[in-house]
């Protein structure tokens, strides 16, 4: 999917910023007119460009204060624990994000908790009770000055 111009770029950028934006004010933003943004939209959609609009949600009024980065080495290397850890880590509501990355462990997930209590009881009764795992190592996030995340 190649994005067309600097148009389809700067639409990007502002739907990035506020996917909420009313079709005449990005228009207006963009130097189009509303037919013709929304056209352009459209088949962002279309080309799977834009694969979505979310809430970003602000992690202390859903009752999260705690946030970390876990890595995670599995004991053995086959296709069949990755699907298994992988399987288990979807059904846990802490485990935010999950990525299966290259260097010495396979996994890092973004995981959010209430607090720290919380978060021990993922690490040791779930997390830590996954027959696939071979080492977690935490990595708290004590700021985030940038996160442009969704």
């Amino acid at each position: 999917m190649r994005i067309k111009d600097k148009i389809d770029q700067q639409i990007l950028r502002e739907l990035s910023a506020d996917g909420r934006l009313p079709n005449t004010e990005l228009a207006d933003r963009v130097g189009l007119s509303p037919s013709a943004c929304l056209r352009r939209v459209q088949q962002l959609e279309r080309q799977g460009v834009i694969a979505g609009y979310r809430a970003v949600l602000d992690p202390v009024a859903m009752g999260v204060g705690f946030v970390a980065y876990v890595t995670v080495g599995l004991n053995d290397h086959t296709k069949a624990a990755q699907e298994g850890f992988e399987k288990a880590v979807a059904r846990y509501d802490e485990v935010r994000e999950c990525h299966n990355i290259t260097g010495t462990v396979e996994y890092l997930l973004r995981v959010e908790a209430a607090d720290l209590i919380a978060y021990k009881r993922f690490h040791t009764d779930k997390l830590g009770t996954l027959p696939q795992v071979h080492q977690i190592v935490t990595h708290v996030v004590m700021g985030s000055p940038k996160d442009d995340r969704a």
